[in-house]
């Protein structure tokens, strides 16, 4: 890249101060606009025209070039005449240097008499360019660092620690980012050059450091010679800050349309001060910086959000219940997703003596909109659950609500009322639409109950009949969905598994417990399933404990009872 060079123009009409010359090669050179030295081989001066007496007033004719030249320009003329040459040869390559603030690229050229001729072409401005283009660049290349570093997590600590870190190292002897407060407490993470960053909750007045109260609401900042280094209070220097605090700036961090919080440069008296340039380039790195860790915040706020929602969406674990064992998988139809249509849910009654209501259903659809529907309908059977005895009741209540809605989609459903008599566990089952369930009796016999009912919010007018089934100790009463029976896979990879394989599987758990039933058949499904597709399954197993214990809850005597 060129630029354009400066000459040094000088009035030729006066004799130089070197003394007489020995123009080597005429007197054309002394009148030309840049400085010329003349030097023998063995390094004495032996003229130089005026352009180079006023850059160097120092310089005679005679002297020796070490002692009134700056050394780049004498060490560049030893390398070309070495004392023992005087044969005339080529000219050698440039050499460059500084003379006060201007730099210069010298040019050399032989005399016949073995003689050097200096020319010294200014080049200050295109090196002070050249010097500005590769600061930029190595700020452009630090910005783009520092944004890959920054947005390589959604955690707002981590952010904050890689703020304080690159700010501390390249802008800063220390550095010192505060978030928004929380239950009056401001999250700040501390680090200085070279160090480790480490995090605090701090109680404190914002309003007593200049400009920090205004930064944390998205404020422009105030210039740092607005700011007395003595008003930094300690809570807001590094422990190991070396010295009373020098210059600071106090800079927002900007977030996604609310300020992610303040950015605060220090350095102690020893080092220069924050010129004007460093501010505006902090405030660049600042709102890299600010969008990171308001994008952490806002995904750190929709993980919570999205947690407790899941929590309500997902089904609950089963355990032993008033007498009864009860157990429940479920497996969405794909891997990324948490939940899905199918659902279960177990409300137990008051006391032994009420029945314990499960349900189970199956959403048509899949994924995340189904499982919306899933949970509007298990919040509506939560409010429902007064009418749990009567389910043809239930069932028609629920199918209003559905078609009353403006979702499109229906779902299949069985209710199952369970309650211990003895020793025995005795169901009353009701389907609205859905596969009848599997009862395992103790010699493997496997029995279809004998319930059918109407799809749920399709039809304003719903049928559905309820079949009544008694468990004896170790018999297992298995609710599924279709995503069980439909999944496919085997050898060929698109054969389903089927009610036969089901029935084979189910007469192998005869007197085992409902954990281990449950387990044996989403294993086996999903064994079968493989890679491949498959809907959600969703399993539950009513099993009457084969032997009754006792245990203490809350200094109660409660009944519990296990296989």
């Amino acid at each position: 890249m060129g630029s354009p060079q400066r000459a040094l123009v000088v009035d030729t009409s006066h004799p130089s101060p070197a003394g007489p010359r020995r123009s080597p090669s005429g007197a054309a050179w002394s009148a030309a606009p840049y400085p010329v030295l003349v030097a023998d081989p063995a390094g004495d001066l032996v003229d130089l025209n005026p352009a180079a007496a006023l850059l160097l007033p120092e310089a005679v004719g005679g002297a020796r070039l070490r002692d009134v030249a700056p050394g780049w320009i004498s060490d560049a003329h030893e390398r070309l005449t070495p004392r023992s040459a005087v044969a005339v040869c080529e000219a050698g390559p440039r050499a460059y240097g500084s003379v006060g603030r201007r730099t210069f690229e010298a040019h050399p050229s032989r005399t016949d008499d073995g003689s050097v001729m200096w020319w010294l072409v200014e080049d200050t401005d295109r090196r002070l360019a050249e010097a500005a283009l590769d600061s930029e660049r190595e700020r452009t290349a630090f910005l783009a660092g520092a944004s890959s570093a920054l947005l390589s997590s959604l955690n707002l600590e981590r952010c904050m620690d890689v703020t304080a870190h690159l700010a501390a190292r390249h802008l800063a002897e220390a550095a010192v980012v505060l978030a928004p407060a929380r239950g009056g407490r401001y999250p700040a993470t501390y680090c200085r050059s070279g160090g480790e960053a480490t995090h605090r909750q701090v109680r404190a007045v914002v309003a007593d450091v200049p400009g920090l109260s205004e930064a944390l609401r998205g404020f422009p900042p105030v210039p740092s010679r607005w700011i007395d280094p003595a008003s930094i209070p300690s809570w807001l220097v590094p422990e190991d800050f070396p010295g009373p605090v020098g210059s600071a700036v106090v800079t927002p961090l900007p977030g996604h349309g609310v300020p992610a919080g303040a950015l605060v440069l220090l350095r102690s008296g020893r080092q220069q001060a924050f010129t004007e340039h460093e501010e505006v380039f902090a405030r660049l790195f600042a709102a890299r910086a600010g969008a990171a860790m308001s994008a952490a915040r806002m995904y750190a706020e929709q993980a919570a959000v999205t947690a407790t929602l899941m929590r309500e969406l997902l089904p609950p674990r089963l355990h032993s219940l008033h007498g009864v064992d009860f157990a429940g998988s479920y497996r969405p139809s794909a891997e990324s997703d948490h939940v899905g249509g199918d659902f279960y849910d177990v409300h137990p009654g008051t006391d032994d003596d009420q029945e314990t209501l499960v349900a189970l259903g199956d959403v048509c659809g899949k994924g995340l909109e189904a499982a919306v529907l899933t949970g509007k309908i298990r919040n509506t059977l939560q409010a429902l659950l007064p009418l749990a005895g009567d389910h043809q009741r239930l069932l028609g209540l629920l199918n209003g609500a559905l078609i009353s809605s403006h979702h499109t989609r229906f779902v299949t459903l069985l209710l199952a009322s369970v309650i211990r008599r003895g020793g025995n566990v005795d169901l009353r089952i009701t389907s609205g639409g859905h596969p009848p369930p599997l009862v395992v009796r103790t010699d493997g016999r496997i029995e279809q109950v004998a319930t059918r009912g109407t799809l749920v919010g399709v039809f304003w007018d719903i049928t559905s009949t309820t079949a009544r089934v008694s468990l004896a100790p170790g018999e297992t009463c298995l609710l599924f969905t279709d995503g069980v029976t439909e999944a496919r896979g085997g050898p060929l990879g698109d054969e389903m598994f089927g009610q036969r394989r089901l029935e084979t599987a189910l007469a192998h758990c005869a007197g085992m417990p409902a954990e281990a039933v449950v387990e044996h058949v989403r294993m086996l499904a999903e064994q079968w399933a493989g890679s491949g597709r498959h809907d959600d399954m969703a399993v539950v197993a009513v099993t009457a404990p084969r032997h009754a214990h006792l245990s203490a809850v809350d200094g109660h005597t409660a009944g519990g009872y296990t296989a």
